[in-house]
């Protein structure tokens, strides 16, 4: 019996996972920058400014301001001035307000964005095959309103409901995601639920210890993955050798004989 005649829901991370950002920070910063008449600001700098100010923010104002009420644009101003501040690059506040609007307009699009080309077919595949389909992200509202549909991929064909921690105020690796992903769903039981992600802390480790089965996406060919594997997780490269693995008649081990599979090769191909 294969995996997928045992599942009713599965739940799937979006960043990593179905989607991947284009370019670089610093792309999306330096034409913000431009657009204001401000030099191109430093790529390094910029990246390790912005990793910097973004983890200052999520400790202080966990899952995009939600307990404090914060205002998302507000998050996100406060977000951006300090990556550029610890970047080393200060504006005046009408050069700043015009620089933080164009990265918010941008990143509030599918414009840095682009879809994994297995990640459509795949969610559709699920729900044509009797699963209820769940988005479980670290994401603000933006990503369920405006992102994911205009990538394609939207609440009612793609995917059935999402759990954001912007809008549901609990984040990854909060068990509690993968809690409030099973009651969405109309209570169904851990053993019959699935997680599919591309970390190990965030996705696959509390995903099992709410009780679901998991599986890891390494589609980058990352160092840790084989770490992961070494853990005992089951970690393929892509959806198109996750559709094999839940059909198979006993979901075997990921290993690497799946990672070379022709329909994986061929998906890592074409999202390259």
């Amino acid at each position: 019996m294969s995996l997928l005649s045992k599942l009713r829901l599965v739940t799937v991370d979006v960043t990593g996972t179905l989607i991947a950002y284009k370019g670089q920070l610093g792309d999306y910063y330096c034409m913000a920058a431009k657009s204001a008449g401000m030099p191109c600001p430093d790529y390094k700098r910029m990246h390790e400014g912005f990793k910097a100010a973004y983890t200052e923010m999520t400790v202080k104002h966990p899952c995009f301001g939600h307990a404090s009420n914060m205002p998302n644009i507000d998050w996100w101003k406060m977000c951006v001035k300090d990556s550029f501040i610890r970047a080393g690059y200060e504006y005046d506040d009408a050069t700043f307000e015009k620089i933080f609007r164009r990265i918010y307009s941008t990143f509030g699009s599918s414009a840095p964005y682009s879809v994994f080309p297995d990640a459509q077919q795949f969610l559709r595949w699920l729900r044509n095959n009797g699963c209820t389909v769940g988005i479980v992200s670290n994401a603000e509202y933006r990503y369920k309103d405006v992102v994911l549909p205009a990538l394609g991929l939207n609440e009612g064909s793609e995917w059935d409901f999402g759990v954001f921690s912007g809008i549901v105020g609990v984040e990854k690796p909060d068990r509690r995601m993968y809690e409030a992903a099973l009651e969405m769903a109309g209570g169904v039981a851990a053993a019959e639920a699935l997680h599919i992600g591309d970390s190990m802390r965030k996705d696959y480790a509390p995903a099992r210890r709410a009780g679901m089965h998991a599986l890891l996406l390494d589609r980058f060919r990352t160092a840790e993955a084989e770490g992961w594997r070494r853990s005992g997780a089951a970690v393929l490269p892509d959806l198109a050798a996750a559709r094999e693995w839940l059909t198979a008649a006993a979901a075997p081990p990921a290993t690497a004989a799946w990672r070379r599979s022709p329909s994986s090769q061929l998906a890592a191909e074409t999202s390259e």
